[in-house]
């Protein structure tokens, strides 16, 4: 199942982990359930958009695009045979089930929609069924097991305080979805050149301290700024009542100074004030109190990369433990596999 925001490259993974499938031999089904896609790379074998499309809702009962894919997923909820019964007929034990999910951010916050598709895939059946990619035994003897994949562009790394915004929602989408987990760094390629390879480690194991780093280079460079700005020229000594007054005036100036860049109003101290820095502080810091989110790395162009993550899926599914076990072949059969054919 695979998640995020929109732009994390969620449709191109799923292309590239169906073509590595390919490649390895192995058996696949690709599930879209974006009702706004426009196009995908690969055909899906079950399209949400077969059903319903973001665009017949948005022009029929004229919501937006936000309320229209919800809309969408809700419908999908009331009529789940749609997915239950191609995936019950068509999907053998050991197929991949590899699901595209919508990039609404809301889906993985606070909308009760993603746990209840969960919840109706993985509860109350029994039987056989499908392989990695669902969760649990499901709806009509459905039994699936899923792991949720959640992409974030490794781009947020060059801004921290993004980044750790970006794992605060990777981390609320865990609690919300209740499956095994793997959080990913997708487009690790377009940052080689602005991230050494050891701080992408840091970055991968979120160390709060990263945070911490930005924010007091920040806070020197603004302090520094600062003083600068009161410093005084050298110059005659003044009188005693000149003195205090221009002593004043500065003291003034300084806490209007102080004032204004404590002002979480005021757009100059957007994404830089006081205020802000003190929110991420609160934020890594309930990050780093849960303890729950690490990151893979990704680069799609690298196909060791993509097994590389599809190995941790496997793992997370328990694809090899659920395969059965193959006989094994008889010494007599073995001896005849190894004759000489002249002999």
């Amino acid at each position: 199942m695979v998640m995020g925001p929109a732009g994390a490259g969620k449709t191109t993974f799923c292309s590239a982990l169906l073509q590595h499938l390919q490649h390895s031999r192995r058996s696949s089904y690709y599930v879209n359930l974006d009702p706004a896609a426009a196009s995908l790379p690969q055909t899906p074998d079950l399209d949400i958009r077969d059903l319903i499309t973001l665009e017949d809702v948005m022009s029929e009962l004229s919501l937006g695009p936000n309320g229209g894919l919800i809309y969408c997923l809700e419908f999908l909820l009331q009529n789940l045979e749609f997915l239950t019964g191609p995936l019950d007929a068509d999907v053998s034990e050991s197929t991949l089930i590899v699901i595209d999910m919508p990039g609404q951010i809301e889906l993985y916050t606070h909308v009760p929609v993603l746990p209840e598709l969960v919840r109706a895939m993985g509860a109350g059946g029994g039987g056989g069924g499908g392989g990695g990619g669902g969760a649990g035994a499901g709806v009509g003897g459905l039994e699936i097991r899923l792991c949720a994949c959640w992409l974030m562009e490794a781009t947020f790394v060059v801004d921290r305080a993004k980044f750790f915004a970006g794992t605060l929602a990777a981390m609320s989408a865990m609690v919300l979805v209740e499956c095994p987990h793997l959080n990913v760094l997708s487009k690790c390629d377009l940052v080689k050149g602005l991230v050494s390879r050891r701080q992408l480690k840091r970055f991968g194991r979120v160390e709060v301290g990263l945070l911490m780093e930005g924010t007091d280079e920040r806070d020197d460079a603004a302090a520094s700024s600062s003083f600068s700005e009161t410093m005084v020229t050298p110059g005659p000594i003044p009188s005693s009542s000149s003195g205090r007054a221009e002593a004043g005036g500065q003291q003034q100036q300084q806490q209007q100074h102080h004032h204004h860049d404590d002002d979480p109003a005021d757009p100059s101290n957007m994404m830089r004030g006081a205020s802000f820095q003190r929110l991420n502080r609160a934020v890594a810091q309930l990050i780093d109190d849960f303890s729950m989110v690490s990151f893979l790395q990704l680069e799609v162009q690298d196909e060791d990369s993509v097994g590389a993550i599809l190995s941790y899926i496997d793992d997370a599914i328990q694809y090899h433990e659920a395969q059965e076990p193959r006989e094994v072949m008889e010494l007599e059969d073995l001896e005849q596999d190894w004759q000489d054919p002249d002999g």
